[in-house]
């Protein structure tokens, strides 16, 4: 029970520019979660780039914009991150221990109607937990130690939440790694379906079911013209 109120918190949370200001801008909050240790967001300057550092000490929050961008206009999206070690005990097909420590995370509008049943209960859920009405789908690109690049995990707790693993292995470590994805098209292969208007985006570092300690730093970010 505990498991499925962090998830419904997680996607209440995460709610028409080109390009979205420095990460570490005043446009970005921090964003905590019931019930978790927050991880900790602050600005940095990581081999001559600026940055935001996440910092997780057995904890799990959002570092978070809102945006409003029409469906049509989705296409590319670049992004950097920089992950400094693997959570050696993590494995994102497993509830209990799916930490990662790095995941860029896309929030979209769409059609609340064509929820099941169990999915609009967990967002009844989310709002009385947060105040917030949680997005209708949930599109995160993680970093894994474990599972192949490209693997596609459905969440335990939601229907609604599917990660791509982008990133992974010693090779993918303590360096910038750029990315390039077109979001509305990883969008239709993972939920079968087009998406709608994109209304958050945020950056998470988390280690809390493992309790271990996580660091990341996560560049700007460019969305579509």
């Amino acid at each position: 029970m505990r498991a499925r109120l962090f998830l419904a918190a997680v996607v209440a949370v995460l709610a028409a520019c080109s390009t979205l200001p420095a990460i570490d801008s005043a446009s970005w909050h921090a964003v905590g979660l019931p019930g978790k240790r927050v991880t900790n967001y602050s600005p940095d300057v990581k081999d001559g780039r600026r940055a935001i550092r996440a910092e997780a000490d057995a904890s799990a929050s959002l570092w978070r914009r809102k945006v409003d961008i029409p469906a049509d206009r989705l296409t590319d999206v670049t992004w950097s991150w920089w992950v400094d070690d693997a959570i050696p005990a993590a494995d994102l097909h497993d509830a209990d221990r799916s930490d990662s420590p790095a995941r860029m995370i896309f929030a979209f509008d769409g059609d609340h109607a064509r929820l099941s049943q169990r999915s609009r209960m967990m967002f009844e859920l989310a709002r009385t937990l947060t105040g917030e009405s949680p997005p209708y789908a949930t599109l995160m690109y993680v970093w894994s130690h474990n599972l192949p690049v490209g693997t596609m995990v459905q969440s335990h707790r939601s229907e609604r939440v599917r990660k791509i693993v982008l990133d992974g292995g010693s090779a993918s470590l303590r360096h910038w790694r750029e990315h390039r994805r077109n979001v509305a098209q990883d969008f239709e292969r993972v939920f079968g379906e087009a998406p709608g208007r994109l209304i958050g985006v945020a950056v998470m570092t988390d280690a809390d079911n493992t309790g271990a300690r996580a660091r990341a730093w996560y560049g700007s970010i460019e969305l579509p013209h």
